[in-house]
């Protein structure tokens, strides 16, 4: 097999598994809709009936209840400073984005002669990735 060929079939199975992978995605979504539905209905006949719990086919179904907590829409940052001055903070991760990361040091190195940045030294680990690039061609 020439090496075209092999590049070729590898080329064919990428694609492939992408696809595969989307698809894949998309029905656990419908999957997790199917299951949010149904929990729903389960829980208002359950309620409804005060029934707490029941077997069916050697498995037990039960009504559990848990306190579930989120920050109130644009509150965020006054919540979590709330924590930190009660003496929370371990509550409260700050993150950054890896994709925004990665645009921001990018630019911070082109800005800088093609070198990071001295301050950003030590903190950061710039290494290449070699990705293939998959989309519909415009050619037929």
């Amino acid at each position: 097999m020439e090496v075209t060929d092999i590049m070729y079939d590898l080329a064919e199975r990428l694609k492939s598994l992408r696809d595969e992978k989307k698809e894949t995605e998309q029905r656990v979504k419908d999957l997790t809709a199917a299951i949010d539905d149904v929990e729903r209905q389960l829980v208002s006949i359950m309620t409804d009936t005060e029934t707490q719990n029941f077997t069916r086919a050697g498995t037990m179904f039960s009504l559990t209840t848990k306190t579930r907590a989120s920050a109130a829409v644009d509150r965020k940052d006054e919540l979590y400073a709330a924590l930190k001055s009660e003496g929370y903070g371990d509550l409260v991760y700050e993150t950054v984005n890896a994709n925004s990361l990665s645009a921001f040091v990018n630019e911070q190195i082109t800005e800088n002669n093609e070198t990071l940045p001295e301050w950003l030294d030590g903190l950061v680990n710039v290494y290449e990735q070699t990705k293939v690039s998959v989309r519909k061609s415009t050619h037929k």
